[in-house]
């Protein structure tokens, strides 16, 4: 994994991360809503956009320029994670301290990655497609599946479906406003898959690179083909100088006029990415900027990934007219 967090030092500094969760309303905040804490404000997000006006949610990491992989927890993040009566964390060992806070409490807990796994495992059992469920870049191997799913549309609408659930355990007088808002976002969800089947009908095999595997569950569901070099990419995503060869590689895909975009992701940028966008640059190969959270001024899950997808789409357009 990228930029393996220094989770020993940072809940030393932090003190130790002991959830002592709630399993129904009685035990909601001093203001009778549920408390929901979330690791990045993707997630929190998405919580916000279930829980409405009926339950607070806090987040963790809000910084959006920075790398959620390298926050570290303070004293006053572990207190907040203490009092919650959810927890909401990607999982996958992107926000590792959470995973750690969680482990062996009791609080209830939404992890996306879990999710994600489960539901590939459930359809090997049942026998069917990782194409059905949108996975079919996955592998088996849960260590090297992309823990970025919050790029996962299936997977974050099942998050919102699981948080409306959770929430309505803990409220049961507002339980059919956490279920209806969770509809109502999946139903955005559902608006998203199908600007990402239109770009799948116009471009279909369509060859893209990413300066990171940031986005490969978008992209793979879009029809799209993520052409970089796969030692370039583990490289930037673990924070270390790609081979000559690699880097050669990724550039020959940008100057011969392979890939017809590149992703960018403006939250792990060094000397290496910063080289690959100004070859794309040079060759007129469209750059789509990717980020890991919301950027600013933007608040909501679907209106950040629909500029995305929009982005992206006008992209492998101006290309295709060149």
């Amino acid at each position: 994994m990228r930029r393996t967090l220094a989770t020993a030092a940072a809940l030393l500094g932090a003190g130790t991360l002991v959830l002592a969760g709630c399993s129904s309303g009685d035990d909601a905040s001093s203001d009778g809503m549920p408390t929901v804490v979330t690791s990045t404000n993707v997630w929190g997000s998405v919580a916000s956009a279930v829980a409405g006006d009926k339950a607070t949610v806090t987040t963790l990491y809000t910084n959006n320029e920075g790398d959620p992989h390298e926050f570290e927890p303070s004293a006053a993040d572990t207190a907040t994670v203490a009092d919650a009566d959810l927890v909401v964390i990607n999982g996958g060992h992107y926000d590792q301290y959470m995973e750690d806070a969680v482990a062996g409490g009791d609080v209830p807990t939404v992890n996306a990655f879990e999710l994600l796994t489960g539901e590939e495992h459930a359809a090997e059992e049942s026998g069917e497609s990782h194409e059905d469920h949108a996975h079919d870049d996955h592998a088996h191997d849960e260590s090297s599946l992309n823990e970025h799913v919050f790029y996962d549309l299936a997977v974050v609408g099942e998050v919102a479906t699981q948080v409306g659930d959770q929430l309505a355990d803990l409220d049961p007088a507002n339980a059919d406003e956490f279920r209806s808002n969770a509809e109502q976002f999946t139903t955005e969800i559902d608006g998203l898959r199908e600007q990402l089947a239109t770009i799948k009908a116009d471009h279909d095999g369509t060859e893209v690179a990413q300066t990171e595997p940031l986005a490969g569950y978008l992209l793979a569901e879009a029809g799209l083909t993520d052409s970089a070099p796969a030692g370039f990419t583990q490289a930037v995503e673990e924070g270390q100088s790609p081979s000559a060869a690699d880097r050669a590689a990724m550039e020959d895909l940008l100057t011969s006029g392979t890939v017809h975009a590149l992703i960018y992701n403006t939250q792990a940028v060094d000397s290496v990415t910063e080289a690959v966008l100004a070859v794309a640059q040079r060759s007129d190969v469209p750059v789509v900027e990717f980020t890991e959270t919301l950027p600013d001024g933007t608040t909501d899950y679907i209106a950040w990934q629909s500029a995305q997808i929009e982005d992206l789409n006008n992209a492998l357009g101006s290309h295709a007219a060149h």
